[in-house]
């Protein structure tokens, strides 16, 4: 691998006028020298598309690609993808931080691993939408280390069981979207399909640093992800569909029934009768 591959950073951006400056400049500040930028917006309805162009002005090697009707965060970033050259790829949601050295010390995980390893991942500060600081992703210690241990390497199993992974810390080779054909334009959101299908092909390695800021804000996507009427419970069946044509052991498939049944206990609690139903039914061919 050379010693510098070329990295894309796909920002994405929807209505983040108040966010995205800092974004944008968190990746032109990198210390890592080879980075290819691209910024899509999702047809914003605020200032943000103002915003891009004047933060872009002085960098006119830095791509801008202004969506005309919003086509959701999955399509929008397999535009940027398709558009990108890197060998590695950072998803980058318009309101997150992407700390000085996150990207070199990602290029420096992957160099320390064979091509086995499609994924790094690192501890976060979450912060609120002012900047203040709110926690830690992984408690630390006074040297900074995570508390708990991180599971790396085949973390399909520990994917199933828990949430654990930050997903704005991510970076991955380009190899993993190609095997994926990109994000599944089909779903409301990304992360956890991209966890099931990917941790079943590639390694997962972790640095044990805080190298992103993932801002937390009242309203946000992440935030209304459980909420009456969201389409994001019938995207988690469909995922957890995935999930059991890729189960490979029997320890897997009682996971991914405790999964399961509570996604189902979730959908029942907003009132998604008809999700419910498709879950009582996985459970039993499980």
């Amino acid at each position: 691998m050379p010693s510098t591959p070329l990295v894309s950073v796909i920002c994405l951006c929807y209505n983040q006028a108040r966010f995205v400056e800092e974004a944008i400049h968190s990746v032109l500040q990198q210390t890592y020298p080879n980075i290819e930028l691209i910024v899509v917006d999702d047809a914003s309805s605020d200032d943000s598309r103002q915003m891009i162009e004047k933060v872009l002005a002085p960098y006119p090697r830095a791509k801008f690609i202004a969506l005309e009707t919003n086509i959701g965060n999955c399509r929008a970033f397999n535009k940027g993808w398709r558009e990108s050259a890197g060998e590695f790829i950072i998803d980058l949601a318009a309101d997150d931080v992407l700390m000085p050295k996150r990207v070199e010390r990602g290029v420096e995980a992957f160099a320390q691993h064979d091509v086995s390893y499609g994924v790094s991942f690192s501890n976060a500060e979450l912060v609120a939408g002012n900047g203040a600081f709110l926690k830690y992703h992984y408690n630390v210690d006074p040297s900074g280390l995570a508390k708990v241990p991180v599971p790396q390497g085949d973390v399909f199993l520990p994917l199933i069981q828990r949430y654990f992974i930050c997903a704005p810390t991510m970076m991955y080779r380009r190899s993993v979207l190609d095997r994926l054909g990109g994000y599944d334009e089909s779903l409301s959101y990304e992360d956890f399909d991209f966890w099931v299908r990917s941790s079943r092909l590639f390694k997962y390695v972790y640095t044990d640093e805080v190298l992103v800021k993932k801002r937390i804000v009242k309203g946000s996507k992440s935030q209304l992800q459980f909420k009456v009427g969201s389409k994001d419970f019938s995207s988690t069946y469909k995922v957890c569909v995935k999930a059991a044509a890729l189960v490979a052991s029997a320890v897997e498939k009682h996971a991914l029934k405790k999964r399961v049944f509570y996604e189902l206990r979730q959908a029942l609690r907003f009132f998604d009768f008809k999700t419910a139903l498709r879950y009582l039914a996985l459970l039993k061919n499980l």
